[in-house]
């Protein structure tokens, strides 16, 4: 990636933008791409659609990535001063307490704020063993009243979001034989929030600045899709999909990495460093068959390493892509990335290279005869 793209990536993800209220990131991701898309569209939910046309009227190919991130609403503000929330898009309860968040007023104003519960100080012996629930928590803003929460501005239905930072780390992975050291290498991580999915966003907007400013060949017309409330239902891929009307679709998504501890390979084999993977099963959509080898053919022609991967306990923006209309083949591409659906994930910059790099790839390979071999019978 250079300097320009993780500036881009950066932006992003730091910027304010839960399921529903993707408005601000949309404008940021609208203003970088209009000097290399052939034509900015977007649907009535908000998701935004850039292009890049070929040199043959071949196949439409939609690239997608959902930019909406996981977070919360005010449901209620209670009479001493506290928010209490519901989610927007799938939390696990033990990575919410003590985490800042900010809330975003109908001013756009952003008021701090920490999630909290009540201390185990008060607790009973077996109040403490339980684990405590997002309805057993609350948020405190320093008020001591909901008058003096309201003079802040914050009302029942205001958005929430992590208050968590981009990072950059450069790691060392070393690999040694008894004390001799084998292999030293360098790579780039890069830590913070929204990468579920503002990576796939970013990805399907460099695939197609990659095209512009080198002048690459392609048989097709591209439609780099950056949806909205995947989160909450795939909303904005299955209106933007109606608008598209794909031959086929790339979904580009995060992907679980499993090298942290306690994680069974089997359910999750994935791991950072590795390559970016493909999802050969998820709830929403099992991949076309000859789709999906064509995938693996192209990735062992070039040189990228490919990660095989499934998700039966979840789903993607592929769900409503691929059955649109009379239906596409659609391939998840997915980026490995420790900690997703929480308020930080790591992910590694090499296989966000090697992620664009093929899909890249697949573009100048899908032409019309071989896209429409994947579903002849």
């Amino acid at each position: 990636m250079t300097d320009f793209n993780i500036k881009i990536l950066e932006e992003l993800c730091n910027a304010f933008g839960p399921s529903g209220f993707e408005w601000e990131t949309q404008g940021k991701l609208k203003k970088y791409v209009q000097p290399f898309a052939d034509e900015i569209l977007q649907d009535r939910t908000g998701t935004l659609i850039f292009t890049s046309k070929g040199d043959i009227e071949g196949p439409k190919i939609m690239i997608a990535g959902h930019m909406d991130e996981i977070g919360f609403q005010v449901s209620s503000i209670t009479k001493d001063g506290y928010l209490k929330f519901h989610q927007l898009g799938g939390w696990w309860d033990q990575t919410l307490l003590s985490q800042k968040i900010v809330v975003r007023t109908s001013e756009g104003n952003l008021i701090p704020g920490i999630i909290s519960a009540k201390p185990p100080h008060v607790l009973g012996a077996e109040e403490r063993k339980e684990i405590v629930t997002k309805d057993n928590m609350f948020i405190d803003v320093g008020c001591s009243s909901k008058d003096e929460v309201e003079d802040l501005g914050i009302k029942i239905g205001d958005p929430m979001i992590p208050d968590a930072k981009f990072e950059i780390w450069k790691r060392a992975r070393i690999k040694k034989k008894d004390d001799e050291i084998l292999e030293r290498k360098e790579v780039t991580l890069v830590a913070g929030k929204a990468f579920d999915d503002r990576i796939g966003v970013v990805i399907a907007a460099e695939v197609i600045r990659k095209i512009k400013e080198e002048s690459i060949f392609h048989p097709n017309t591209i439609y780099g899709a950056s949806t909205v409330q995947e989160e909450i239902g795939a909303r904005g891929a299955k209106t933007s999909a109606q608008m598209i009307k794909p031959d086929i679709a790339i979904i580009v998504e995060v992907d679980i990495a499993s090298d942290v501890p306690g994680i069974d390979e089997a359910k999750a084999p994935t791991k950072l460093g590795k390559g970016p993977s493909i999802m050969t099963y998820e709830l929403a959509m099992i991949p076309n068959p000859r789709y999906k080898d064509f995938v693996i053919k192209t990735a062992e022609e070039i040189g990228i390493p490919l990660q095989l991967s499934l998700m039966p306990g979840g789903a993607t923006d592929a769900g409503p892509i691929h059955t649109t209309e009379l239906g596409c083949p659609g391939i998840v591409i997915g980026v490995p990335t420790r900690h997703i659906h929480a308020p930080n994930g790591i992910m590694d910059l090499e296989d966000v290279d090697k992620t664009a790099e093929l899909i890249l790839e697949l573009i100048k390979r899908l032409d019309k005869e071989t896209v429409e071999g994947f579903t002849k019978i």
